[in-house]
């Protein structure tokens, strides 16, 4: 089987199906509902009336909006999904400018009126509560309705127009490689994962030379963003001060004190990442990793066997055999995904970088893409994104507002699935070389989301420190970014990666700021869940799942507290699992020496 296409017409036949136009006049009606009614909004079954009609709208261009996107990740130049993109964007706009009125006084009035609005039969309705709780948390922080509405009216051609720049950027880019040959920026990516190793330092000395040949629009871009937020965060301070970690906090649904004790934590522990890399290296034949290879498959131990490759369909079936270790119903999950063509993970050219778990929210339906390249890494990811699906798969009966989780929780599920992929391939090894294939995965993962994950967001942090004394050139950025990632990986790399903060997607994301500190998260997070199910046995898999429920209404302290019983915002927590990680490391540093010895 080779790497499949998606079949999108569970939602639409194309881009140029008439539903799409027939949806869009629907949801246009609902704008024109909510602002007819607006003056009567204290009115209770108003209040109930706007929000269903709201939830209906937003689901329609939510559904829309994932089908664009979904031909804009095959092609980046689909001019017919960009411009449907553009469309919907303004779109959301004028729904969420519509809906502001309604949004400000739940967020004010007295909790009394909120019960009553909350006594409702639809779900749409009473599964609104946890939502309004968190909104009425920061409504110190908010301004006036017109303010709110001018304000998302401006996003769309302002904040937003950045981030599509970067996509459209990134989505032409040529990469130089070997003779003369060229292949898309997502395809070079794509190499640095795998284990075609003659052809990685090239990929990344390409990709170099692409990122500073665009260096001022992507410094354009990173600057306009940051400078966009500090704006927005200063207008927002006038009760309360807004810092720039504010939104994300609350976005992620943690407090500041739980992003100390894990960074700090991690930071005391970065020599456990360091360690990592060092046993990489000595397998590689190098003195230190570098920039091309830290993310790459194993290299062979045996020189004269290459390293292996897998197609699409035996990394589903290994896939397959490892979650139904947890439940069978996770191992039906995988079928059905791959039966129903909900993944779409043929290498093409001008595709979108990395990979991702979307979902058609009206019919509730997940779907993964990435690009297919036969290395471990591609299977892990696959795992890794699959994770996302069940996430969303769990949840599907629930209300659909109830099932919007914040990034650090919805690692949770991805990142388990690769633990137990990893842990069943370990399981299964026959040989001390098959077993150090497979810790192999725990380093790499230990040395991604330990070492680099942190160096994304202390970089991103300076950066916003900076960026309220004014623009950073590009060279003072590729400074920034190697300073950074010298502290974190010390030793274990010689050389930095200075254009980073250009060819890493998350940082020139316009919806959202500190894309990275939720991976290192859902990391150590799903670590101690994991730690959980030899213990608890036929019980784990239901508690599990009901976890996973619980992460669209519940911040998380509350679930960590609630299922795990510890305290996000003590050390202690985020220790534990580095220890386990400590463990894994251990592991193949002893099988290496046993196999130095033997040999």
């Amino acid at each position: 089987m080779t790497a499949p296409s998606w079949n999108l017409s569970i939602a639409y036949q194309s881009l140029s199906d008439e539903k799409i136009n027939q949806d869009i006049d629907l949801i246009k009606q609902c704008i024109l509902v909510l602002q007819q009614h607006v003056e009567r909004r204290e009115l209770v079954n108003v209040m109930q009336n706007a929000i269903q009609t709201k939830e209906a709208a937003g689901k329609l261009l939510e559904t829309i909006d994932t089908f664009a996107h979904c031909y804009a990740s095959q092609d980046a130049r689909n001019s017919d999904a960009n411009a449907l993109t553009g469309k919907l964007a303004k779109l959301n706009s004028e729904l969420t400018q519509a809906y502001t009125p309604y949004q400000d006084y739940l967020a004010s009035a007295p909790i009394d009126v909120i019960k009553q609005v909350l006594a409702h039969e639809s779900g749409d309705v009473y599964g609104q509560a946890f939502l309004i709780a968190c909104d009425r948390r920061v409504a110190a922080t908010k301004l006036s309705v017109r303010e709110e509405q001018l304000l998302a009216a401006m996003q769309v051609d302002g904040r937003d127009a950045w981030g599509r720049l970067y996509d459209s950027i990134t989505g032409s880019i040529q990469i130089e490689m070997a003779d003369n040959e060229t292949i898309g920026f997502s395809q070079a990516a794509s190499l640095l994962y795998g284990t075609e190793f003659e052809q990685q330092e090239t990929a990344w000395r390409g990709i170099q030379k692409a990122m500073a040949q665009h260096k001022e629009s992507f410094a354009a871009i990173i600057n306009a963003l940051a400078g966009w937020r500090h704006t927005e965060y200063q207008k927002r301070s006038y009760h309360k001060p807004v810092h720039f970690l504010d939104a994300s906090l609350h976005g992620s649904r943690i407090q500041l004190a739980t992003l100390e004790a894990m960074i700090e934590t991690t930071k005391r522990n970065r020599a456990v990442g360091q360690k990592a890399g060092n046993l990489m290296a000595q397998v590689h034949g190098l003195g230190s990793m570098k920039p091309w290879n830290h993310m790459a498959g194993m290299p062979s131990l045996d020189n004269d066997q290459p390293s292996q490759y897998y197609r699409f369909d035996e990394a589903v079936e290994v896939i397959k055999a490892a979650f139904a270790q947890v439940d069978q119903e996770m191992a039906d999950f995988v079928d059905m995904m791959v039966e129903n063509g909900w993944i779409d993970a043929e290498p093409t050219p001008n595709r979108r970088l990395g990979a991702y778990c979307t979902k058609f929210a009206a019919t509730r339906t997940p779907l993964v893409f990435m690009t297919w390249g036969g290395s471990r890494s591609d299977m892990l990811t696959l795992a890794h994104e699959l994770g996302h699906a069940f996430h969303n798969w769990v949840m599907r009966d629930m209300p659909l507002c109830q099932t919007r989780y914040p990034m650090t929780l919805a690692e949770t599920a991805s990142i388990f699935a690769e633990n137990v992929v990893r842990d069943y391939l370990l399981s299964v090894a026959e040989s001390d070389e098959d077993k150090l294939e497979m810790l192999w995965e725990e380093l790499s993962s230990a040395y991604a989301l330990m070492i680099n994950i942190p160096v994304r967001f202390e970089f991103e942090q300076a950066l916003y420190q900076r960026r309220q004394e004014g623009e950073l050139d590009a060279e003072q950025l590729c400074q920034l970014m190697s300073d950074t990632w010298k502290e974190w990986y010390g030793s274990s790399m010689d050389e930095p990666d200075p254009y980073f903060w250009a060819s890493k997607l998350h940082f020139s994301i316009s919806e959202i700021s500190f894309y990275n500190y939720p991976y290192l998260f859902g990391y150590l997070f799903s670590i101690g869940v994991y730690a959980q199910r030899e213990a608890k046995g036929e019980q784990f898999y239901r508690d599990y799942v009901e976890l996973l429920r619980d992460t669209g209404s519940m911040v998380a302290e509350d679930v960590v507290e609630r299922h795990l019983g510890m305290d996000l915002s003590k050390a202690e927590f985020w220790q534990q699992s580095i220890d386990l990680v400590n463990d894994k490391v251990s592991q193949f540093e002893a099988l290496i020496a046993q196999r130095g010895q033997s040999s």
